[in-house]
Order: C-alpha cells, then structure tokens, then sequence
C-alpha cells in the first residue's frame, strides 16, 4: 500500500516567540532491561542515582522547552506520580508538563504518533524526544535551524540530529545502527537505510536515481543517533495516514524518503559540540553512566545541577560522595575513579569500589569488590562479595561471599543466598509467589506488551527446543544441587531462562533477536580503550574481554566512517569491514558466555563423577543454545581437561600417572561431543599448553596419552606438525604465545622422531622373525622334496624289477607253451 500524503491543513511557520514544545515517548516497546522493568517502566530507572525521566526533563529544560508532552501507556500511574512529585510540577519550573496516557493498542512509537494526532496536542514545530535521553545538546539552536530551513522549504518535515562516533566509541550501539547519505552541502537526508549488528549486512543499497542527481553525496556510517527530532505539526498525520509506519527511523524516515508520492525533505544535524545519547540498553546503561560520572554531560553532573535533587562532592578522580555527611566511609576501604555513593550509604572496611554507582541507603560489607557496578537503592551487599560489570536492583540482599559476574541484571527485592554464584549474563527476579503485590502495585493493569510479567517471559520460551533439553538436564538432582549453588541457600530468586536464536521465531523485530540483543548488554564487547573518549584519567576495564573481542574492536577502528562519493557511478556502498567486525563481536559475545558456562559444566561433571555420556548431552545443549562452532567446544573441553591435570613438580613418573589417569577418564569426551577431529584436538592442546604458562610442560606427555588412548594416531600427529597453525602463523612473533607454540611443536618433533624410531626397530623384529620361519620352511619344504626325490627312485627301481619279473614270467609261460606244444 503505498504512503498517503498528509490530509490535514498545513499550518503556517511559527515565529521565533513561540512555544517551544516537546514530546517524550515514555515507553520503550521492548525488554531489554527484563527484569528490572517488571513492575515499572524503564524511563524511571535511576541512572546516577536520578531517574531517567529527570534526567531527559533536564534535557529539554536546558534547551528552552516550555511545554511537554509524556506518553505513556505501561505503568501509567507511576509516571504520573513521578512528575507530579518531582521540581518540574512546581510553578517555578517554568516547564509545564502533561502526561498523556495512551491506549492499551499502542505497541509501537508509530501507535503512540497516532495517538499524538488523535489528541490534537501540537500546535507548532515540536521536538521529538525518548524517556531515556541523557543530553546537553542547544536543542533550542536545532530548532532554530530547522524554522530557517521551512521559511523556504515548507517540505521540511523533520531535523534529525546525530552525532559523529568512532565505531568503537562506548556509547555507540553494536546493535543498531544506520547509513545516512547526505548531500554535503544542505545536509539533506536523501537515503537512510538501518544497519543491525546480527545479522551482519555487507552492502547497503542506494537508488541509482540519487547518485544521478546529486553529483556528490556524503556516505555516513559514523553517525550516533542521539534519538532527538524536530518535527514540523504535520509529522503526526503522516504516521496517522500510513498505518504501515511503526519505528519512527526504520519505517517513516526510510518511508518518507522512498517515497514518491509524499515528497517530503529531512535533514540531519551534526552536532559538533555537547552531549546526547540515549540508554537504549543496558551496555548504553553502563556507557552513560561512565560519561555522566567522567563529566561528559555538564552542565549536568553530579555534583551541579543534578536532576534528582541531591548533593555530591566531587573529588578528585571524578569520586563523588553525597554532601550530607551521611555517609559512613571506613579508613581501609577503597573508592576508585568513577564513583559515585549515595547518601546514607555505608562502606564497610577493606570493601573496594571502582567505577561504580552505589545508591542511597546502600550498605557494602566488609571486603566486598565492586567494579563497574550499578546498585540501587535500599541494597545490601554482603561481606566478601563480587559484582562486576552487573546491574543489582533496589531491596536486594546479597549474602556473605555471594559472586556476580559479568553481565547480570538482578531485579528488585531479591535475595541471594550465602556463597551463591550466578553465572555470566544471569538474569534473576523475585518468585512470583514470593511478592506477586509488587509486580503489579502502579499498574494499570493493561500493561500487555514490553512490560509484561516474568510468567509470560518463561511462558514465551516453552517450547524452545533448547530450554526443553536443558530443563530435562536440570532434573536431575546434580543439577538441582547445582541451582543451590546459584542462588544460594533461602533465596526467594527466579532465575531467568536464557535466550537462543530459537526463541526468535516469532519475532518480528529483527532487532530483538537474540543475536542482536547480545551485543546490547551490559558487559559485552567492552574495551579499556573506549574510556580515552571520554575520560583519560580512568582506567576502568572489564574481566570478560577476550582477544578475540578486541581484535574486532582493532578491525573496527581501522574501517573508514566517511565516504564521499562523486558521479553517478556507485550504486552500493561497501559495508563489509565494519559488518563482519560487529559480526566478530556478536560471535565473540556468545563464545564469552559459552566458555563461562562450559566450564562450569564441566567443573560439576568433574566433581561429581558425571558420566562422559552424560557430560557431552549437556555439552552439546549448551553449544545448542550458545550457536557456537564446535570447534570451540573441543577447546573448552581440551583446556578443561588439562587444567584439570593436578601438577607433580620434580616427579614425572607421577605427573605421567595423573596425566594417564585423567586422559583415561575423560578422553572419551573429546570425540563424545561429535565431529570426531584429531588434528585439531591437538591444535588446541598446543594452543592452551603454550597460553597456560606452568602447563606448558604437560604438551608432550599429554600428547603420548592421547596417542595411548587411541584418541590420536602417528598420522593426525604428523598432519598437525605439517599445519600452518602447529607453527605459529598469524601469531604475533616474539609474543609469549609464539614461543609457546614454538616450544610445543618442537616438543611434537621429537616425538614423532620417536615414534619413527620405534616404527623402524618394530619393522626390523618383525622383519627378523618373520625371516627366521622362512628359513626353516625353506630348509623343512628342501628336506620333504629330496626325500620325495628318493621315495620316487625306489617307486621307479621297484616298477622296473617288476616289470622285469613280470616279462621273465611271461617269457617262462612262453617257453612252456612252445615246449607242451612240441610234446607228444
């Protein structure tokens, strides 16, 4: 169906002392901050210890906004308390805002556009905004801009601004993305085509008719959406005459734009100075939370003017501490760079915390170590506890010793138990039964789609194949030992079923497919060099980054951002640098949550006595769910059993014996988990020997073992020694790594001049004793045939005196005859 053009009266351009209007899409249309937005919506999540929505209201505030407009539709009621107890609901604001509920069919920013029409709210130019927008960009200017442009373009719909970003740039989404072709002299948006990171696109294609009639234009793949618009009145009637439009970038500007009916002109503006981003996400989360706290956003920091009407101290090292001197800090704990404490908050001695955000009323117990950590408010964190690079939820209480690695979210008022160890990327919640009051207190009780409750979210994965084989595995009561160990003894936590590329079949977003959504969250694809951008001071990084993750990041950075383009001669632009980077890191995502979770796997099966049967099920579930090659589950499996291996120093007949011990027991589960490959099995022994440092010893006893248990033969020895990756190449010469290999492989060399050895003196025995039987079959068979010889002479003599016997008899019966006849 192709789009109508608007139906309503175009209205007349405004003049300069109008006022200024704003609208803000409260909602998200999507569950990627699951499951904390389970009994409220995302815009009121604190970040820096003020909501998002405050944060977004300070926003337009310090552009000249005068009026606003929230949309909402999920958890209506908690917004509307929001605003009407935060400054902005007093006179002296100088901000008038209205919320506006919306029906319980709005799905989509394109509904609530509708929505927007139906109410007839607009009367002027207006700025579009998200609930979730941290900036301290002149939107006022972009306004400006934008009434110059429609004085003499009435076509002029809307002013798109963006900022330019390296695609490493830690606020930039690996996720979602988009390629702008610009006339370079207007700035005019004449094509717009999205990019996701998963699946990853080569090419992106442009009409030829715009090559041929701009003889240059600007191909931009550097442009960081800030999610802020300035629309003409009419934006609204366009989404309520083209019911087709429901993502305001991905349908109405690609619509708008290919469109040759409408004919209507957008533009993009580069902002060159101030900040604008939106917390999309939860790895956005994290991304700025960092530029707020390295003080990126001012005006709007922690310390001056913060949007949720505290306090803090800034000290040196962008350390903020709340002014009220309510805070207890001990004298042996230490607070890193980046941080920020909450007022009545307590740090307990030896406790560290680096590039972290405590909330107020926040207790940390004694020797606890938070690194990159979000904890609201009203949290207890136990003594001897770990957080890294994770979000922890309002009223939680962490146990003694209780670890949180990277990537997890925990939801409001959960208890983890003591000791407990969640797993990378955990997703965990309160039972349902534990407060089912709190899941719907502030609701309006229509809240169907993105803030649904966690049984729909369990319910939506039924019948997954994967959670179906991983549900069969967890019942087994090793594994129900197992879900103890999670979440500890007492806890009253839910934790959350993980995603697979399978659960998306009925997705129809593409940018809500698991794959997509692993680039989004909070830990992943992290980089020590992403904090140069915007604080040199810092030096915050995260545990889970792998090599391969910032060998992408490396590639990505190399990939030219801007192509400008002359003549009518290109039709494509040529995106596959950057894509198959952002591809390496969404395989570089789920590689880091697979090695996590196989190592435990195999950390149980080894403790508990599992059965190799039993193990490689489990194992090939987990590849399963991860869509990761096999070829990384040999190497999980390799390196297990190495590390594994308990070390004998100065006693090799002993290391032999444990090494024979090991191999012998688990061997077996190398070929177990399929595609039977014995070249690369031992690549990857040399691989994690030469990597392991005190294990690289191990390489060659290891390998006889191999060869022992018949999992290797002398062939897939010498066709691993004969391999370009046996010998190091593509590895950096010099590094640790290559002379590991090297020594490995040199270790490999002997070995093979061994077997050799051994090949030739078992070929000179056998060779010796298959000679000695053929002499004596030669001498036996020479001795059967002289006397068969002799036998034949004695047969041949004895018929010869017979026949001779025989012819004197005839010639005697002869004689006799002749004689009778001459008788008588």
């Amino acid at each position: 169906m192709p789009p109508k053009s608007s139906s309503g009266k175009e209205k007349d351009i405004a003049d300069e002392d109008e006022v200024l209007q704003a609208v803000i899409l409260a909602d998200s249309f999507n569950k990627r901050f699951k499951p904390l937005t389970v009994g409220k919506p995302r815009c009121l999540l604190p970040i820096c210890n003020a909501t998002l929505l405050d944060w977004t209201f300070e926003s337009l505030a310090l552009a000249g906004v005068q009026e606003i407009f929230v949309i909402c539709r999920s958890y209506a009621d908690q917004v509307k308390a929001a605003i009407r107890d935060s400054k902005w609901s007093k006179p002296s604001s100088g901000i008038k805002i209205v919320p506006i509920v919306t029906a319980k069919e709005t799905f989509s920013p394109g509904d609530a556009m509708r929505d927007i029409y139906t109410h007839q709210i607009i009367t002027s130019d207006f700025v579009l905004v998200t609930g979730d927008l941290v900036s301290n960009v002149r939107i006022d200017e972009v306004v400006r801009a934008h009434k110059e442009r429609r004085r003499t373009n009435k076509d002029a719909i809307m002013t798109i601004v963006v900022k330019e970003a390296g695609a490493v740039h830690r606020t930039r989404s690996r996720g979602v993305s988009g390629v702008y072709v610009l006339d370079p002299n207007t700035s005019e948006c004449l094509h717009y085509e999205p990019v996701l990171g998963y699946p990853p696109a080569s090419r992106v294609t442009i009409p030829r008719e715009i090559l041929a009639e701009h003889p240059e234009v600007e191909i931009r793949n550097d442009f960081m959406d800030c999610s802020i618009d300035v629309c003409s009145v009419e934006v609204p009637s366009l989404f309520q005459d083209n019911f087709d439009y429901g993502d305001i970038r991905r349908d109405f500007v690609y619509g708008v734009l290919t469109s040759d009916l409408l004919m209507k002109n957008i533009y993009c503006y580069v902002a060159k100075d101030g900040y604008a981003a939106r917390v999309a996400d939860t790895r956005s989360y994290d991304a700025v939370s960092k530029d707020i706290l390295s003080r990126w956003t001012f005006p709007l920091v922690p310390d001056n003017n913060h949007p949720g009407g505290h306090s803090y101290e800034h000290l040196r090292g962008n350390k903020y501490i709340a002014k009220d001197n309510s805070v207890s800090l001990s004298r042996t704990c230490k607070i890193g760079n980046n941080t920020l404490i909450g007022s009545h908050s307590t740090i307990s001695e030896n406790a560290t915390i680096h590039a972290s955000v405590i909330g107020q009323r926040c207790t940390i117990g004694a020797g606890a170590t938070l690194r990159d950590a979000y904890i609201f408010d009203d949290t207890e964190v136990g003594e001897g506890c770990f957080v890294v690079g994770s979000i922890v939820g309002s009223h939680v209480k962490l146990g003694k010793g209780v670890r949180v690695p990277n990537g997890c979210i925990i939801a409001d008022g959960v208890v983890i138990g003591e000791g407990a160890r969640l797993r990378n990327f955990e997703r965990v919640s309160k039972k349902r039964g534990a407060s089912s009051k709190a899941v719907v207190d502030g609701s309006d009780g229509d809240d169907e789609d993105d803030e649904d409750s966690e049984l729909e979210e369990i319910e939506a994965r039924k019948f997954c194949l994967v959670s179906f084989l991983r549900r069969i595995i967890l019942t087994s009561r090793a594994d129900q030992e197992d879900a103890a160990t999670i979440l500890g003894k007492d806890s009253n936590a839910l934790v959350w079923p993980r995603g697979s590329p399978a659960d998306d079949e009925d997705e129809l977003d593409e940018r809500e497919h698991y794959n997509n959504l692993r680039l989004m969250r909070i830990g992943t694809c992290d980089d020590a060099s992403d904090l140069e951008l915007s604080d040199a001071g810092s030096n915050t990084s995260s545990d889970s980054e792998t090599e391969s993750e910032s060998s992408s990041i490396h590639a990505l950075s190399r990939t030219s951002s801007m192509t400008s383009v002359s003549g009518p001669s290109l039709s494509h632009a040529n995106l596959s640098a950057q894509t198959s980077a952002i591809h390496s890191l969404s395989s570089a995502a789920a590689e880091t949550e697979f090695r996590s979770e196989v190592a435990q796997s195999l950390e149980r099966a080894f403790d508990e006595g599992h059965s190799v049967e039993n193990a490689a099920v489990e194992l090939k579930t987990l590849r399963m769910a991860s869509n990761v090659p096999l070829r990384r589950v040999r190497e999980a499996v390799v390196g297990a059993i190495v590390d594994r291996v308990p070390l004998v120093p100065g006693d090799a007949s002993a290391q032999r014996t444990e090494i024979a011990k090991m191999v012998r027991r688990w061997g077996p589960l190398i070929d177990k988990i399929g595609g039977v490959d014995p070249v690369e099995t031992i690549e990857a022994l040399q691989y994690h020997c030469a990597a392991a440092g005190p294990r690289q010893g191990l390489f060659a006893q290891m390998l006889v073992a191999l060869y022992q248990q018949d999992l290797v033969d002398e062939d897939d020895i010498r066709a691993w020694h004969k391999s370009p990756a046996a010998k190091g190449e593509g590895v950096k010469p010099g590094s640790p790594l290559a002379e590991g290999l090297q020594k490995c492989w040199e270790v490999g060399a002997k070995l093979l001049e061994q077997l050799s050895e051994d090949s030739e003196e078992e070929s000179e025995e056998e060779s010796e004793e298959e000679e000695a039987p053929k002499a004596t079959v030669k001498a036996a068979a020479k001795e059967e045939s002289d006397s068969d010889s002799e036998e034949s002479e004695d047969d041949s003599s004895s018929e010869e005196s017979s026949e001779d016997d025989e012819d004197e008899e005839a010639s005697d019966d002869e004689s006799g005859e002749d004689e009778d006849e001459a008788g008588p």
